[in-house]
């Protein structure tokens, strides 16, 4: 779920916000559900002691990429924010996260599972701090809240269980199918408060 978004600086500028964060969130929803579907059909069947194929390499150096990308622009369609600093953060993790990751699918899949767990853990924390924050500004941040709080459990749940012989990457894409479910949730709850807004 790890994905951090940043906050509105105003609340003039809410409706803006509001607006941009659903397009960017559906662009996940979707983003996810096509790497969910990579993994599924090309590496699900990789454990622990397996050493990543060429694609599995790709797809799990793409993903903490592609949240320091998202999270980017998202700092940029806030504009400056109350929580910059806390996505700063963020994408710092996620810079690291795939520089980790390059080096990981070097090795066995087990390194992978562990360098993802830690992000996914490390990242959760910072997307509640992110989501907390933000309630006051833009609102209907509850989605995200539950996700960065699973975050933060299945983070330390897939940590744990890489020195298991027997995890998968398969385990990856329950995550990630998680997160485009709390994307989905949060755009929906991001178009209703517009709509009350509105009336």
């Amino acid at each position: 779920m790890t994905h951090t978004t940043v906050t509105s600086p105003a609340s003039t500028t809410t409706p803006t916000t509001s607006s941009g964060l659903r397009s960017l969130h559906l662009i996940r929803v979707v983003f996810s559900l096509i790497w969910v579907a990579l993994i599924l059909t090309t590496s699900a069947s990789l454990v622990s002691t397996d050493r990543p194929t060429a694609i599995a390499g790709l797809l799990l150096v793409i993903y903490p990429l592609w949240d320091v990308i998202a999270t980017l622009l998202e700092r940029r369609l806030a504009g400056t924010g109350s929580t910059h600093r806390v996505s700063a953060v963020n994408m710092a993790l996620g810079l690291a996260t795939t520089a980790g990751m390059i080096i990981a699918v070097f090795t066995v899949v087990r390194t992978a599972l562990l360098v993802f767990g830690v992000w996914a853990l490390l990242s959760g924390a910072v997307q509640l701090v992110v989501a907390i924050r933000r309630r006051r500004t833009v609102g209907a941040q509850w989605p995200m809240i539950i996700s960065g709080a699973q975050s933060v459990l299945a983070g330390a749940t897939i940590a744990a269980g890489s020195a298991s012989a027997t995890s998968s990457l398969a385990t990856l894409a329950g995550y990630s199918a998680f997160g485009a479910f709390w994307f989905l949730v949060s755009v929906i709850a991001l178009s209703n408060r517009s709509r009350r807004a509105a009336r």
